[in-house]
């Protein structure tokens, strides 16, 4: 079952596109935070510290994939939010407070939609695109001067 699991990711990871790529990571550090703070009201150090650094890291993967040539204002306010996030992670590790968990939940889980949002976007220009180019200029006049009856 692992290994089919771990197959089915790697094709996810593997055919997905990079605004996917992004939402796949706040999804894994969304899903880590939680386990945080899972672990956390559990008094499970451990767990918690392992949660928060895998949240750290994946944290870490999106300032690294920002292309701040290229993403202008737009890449420096993210960086500039990855950091504060990270401050968060590890002050919620070092005092072993909920409160910045909760916090940072909040900020992936907003940043995450409006990924989704993007990606939704980016699906129906694809669509509208896709659908125009169905006839060849000849066949739209045709297909335009069709009666259609029910």
């Amino acid at each position: 079952m692992t290994n089919t699991l771990s197959a089915y990711l790697e094709q996810e990871i593997m055919s997905a596109d990079p605004l996917q790529l992004v939402c796949m990571l706040y999804q894994a550090a969304i899903m880590e935070v939680r386990e945080a703070r899972r672990h956390l009201a559990a008094a499970n150090i451990p767990a918690r510290s392992a949660a928060i650094s895998k949240a750290s890291n994946i944290i870490g993967e999106l300032v690294s994939s920002l292309d701040r040539e290229a993403g202008g204002e737009l890449s420096e306010r993210l960086a500039a939010l990855y950091g504060y996030v990270l401050d968060r992670l590890l002050d919620a590790n070092m005092k072993k407070d909920d409160a910045p968990l909760a916090e940072v939940l909040g900020l992936l889980i907003t940043l995450n939609e409006g990924w989704q949002g993007a990606v939704a976007e980016k699906h129906r220009t694809a669509t509208v695109a896709a659908n125009a180019n169905r006839f060849l200029p000849g066949q739209m006049a045709e297909a335009a001067s069709q009666s259609w009856s029910f």
